[in-house]
């Protein structure tokens, strides 16, 4: 799967997140903070940009020295063709966003919905739950949402015809959405017990000058700016707010666990997080 090359004048332990574009990544923050407080002084983690097109030569290129890579869009579909197993869940909802190297074999896993999950917090399972989008952090959503007790949430699309993966990831899952067009969304979503937004920084705005009430609590994944325009008008309409990156941060610490063997340190990547934000 990739060459015999040791790596022995380099780091012995190598992972990287890749996307395109993504110089903006927090993972780098995240991982490094993470190694220095597990004392891993041989293991590096970078942010390489690399296109949907690129992605196989690149993946086929890395050598023994590597233990994983992070993915961020749009390579969360793409890369499953190059790997020689996918974990079950990342299978059902389609989107591997973490790869492990296992020897020669290359493992698909799926953090988001672990991420999701725990940034939510919750201690009682969902009732009414919504969802905002229609792309690979969507379909880790309702496994979310599933594994809360909530198998049939309201999603929220652009345009219905166009959310046939995320259709089919749902029937996968064994889940039954109720799909909706983004119109409704502001009228609606006020009345769930969870939100989670999976639409792209400002894509929400126009929904957040229409939001009447909120009960619930929303989980905009979206992190930039922060606090999202949909997350201030959530609490001023009585909701509870998620910020986008703690998903950002219990996604990236099963990361490190899955890669180094080690638990993660949260502490100190949550200090991290907060650094890079605040910066």
């Amino acid at each position: 799967m990739h060459s015999t090359d040791s790596g022995t004048r380099g780091p012995r332990h190598r992972a990287a997140v890749l996307g395109h574009p993504v110089a903006h990544s927090l993972s780098p923050a995240l991982h490094r903070a993470a190694y220095a407080a597990l004392g891993l002084t041989d293991w590096r983690y970078d942010a390489v940009d690399v296109t949907e097109a690129e992605l196989e030569a690149f993946v086929r290129g890395l050598d023994d020295s590597w233990a994983g890579l992070s993915l961020t869009m749009p390579l969360k579909q793409t890369v499953i063709p190059l790997l020689d197993h996918v974990e079950p869940l990342a299978e059902v909802v389609g989107a591997v966003n973490t790869v492990l190297f296992q020897g020669r074999t290359l493992v698909g896993a799926n953090t988001d919905v672990h991420g999701i999950v725990a940034a939510l917090g919750l201690d009682a399972p969902v009732g009414t739950a919504a969802v905002l989008g229609a792309g690979a952090t969507a379909s880790s959503a309702l496994a979310a949402l599933a594994q809360l007790g909530c198998t049939s949430p309201v999603v929220y699309v652009r345009a219905v015809a166009r959310a046939g993966g995320l259709m089919r990831a749902a029937h996968r899952m064994g889940v039954s959405p109720v799909y909706r067009t983004l119109d409704h969304a502001a009228a609606e979503i006020g009345q769930a017990d969870v939100v989670v937004s999976t639409l792209p920084p400002h894509a929400a705005d126009p929904l957040a000058g229409r939001l009447e009430h909120a009960s619930g609590t929303l989980l905009d994944v979206a992190y930039d700016p922060r606090p999202t325009a949909l997350s201030v008008a959530w609490a001023a309409a009585g909701g509870v707010v998620v910020g986008g990156e703690q998903m950002l941060l219990h996604q990236a610490a099963e990361q490190v666990r899955l890669m180094t063997g080690h638990p993660a340190p949260l502490a100190a990547m949550s200090a991290a997080l907060e650094d890079k934000l605040a910066g």
